[in-house]
């Protein structure tokens, strides 16, 4: 079992990803925006163990949120995978150079995006050992 932090600003999505990470066997948070996802990952302890990111969202977009995660020692370990409708070759390039671990678009299928976050979990477990 893994704990994800769900972060986008649609409830509709954000159930949508909660729900099929639950039946999964996960564990999930929830975060509105790249703002509320910088204050909670600030009070998690320990850290979940991925985050999906939206791209478009209201206070602090989801590339911005990643450069901040990526940049903070404490959170540089954590899988991300963006959950995005912005599927152009200049976003999953930006994203990438953020530093997402992987990128799907919306619409998604479910069992897709489990299986992406929980190949990012082991790869990201595998890295530390």
């Amino acid at each position: 079992m893994a704990t994800v932090l769900v972060v986008d600003d649609t409830p509709s999505i954000r159930f949508l990803i909660r729900t099929n990470l639950e039946l999964a066997g996960h564990r999930v948070i929830e975060a509105f925006d790249g703002q509320d996802s910088l204050d909670m990952l600030a009070a998690c302890d320990p850290l979940p163990d991925a985050v999906t990111m939206d791209m478009m969202m209201p206070r602090m977009d989801g590339v911005t949120a990643v450069e901040r995660i990526r940049a903070d020692e404490r959170c540089r370990g954590l899988g991300i995978v963006m959950v995005t409708t912005q599927g152009q070759h200049y976003d999953v390039a930006r994203a990438g150079r953020a530093g997402v671990d992987a990128y799907v678009t919306k619409p998604f299928h479910p069992d897709a995006l489990v299986a992406t976050i929980e190949r990012v979990i082991a790869d990201r477990r595998a890295e530390r050992g």
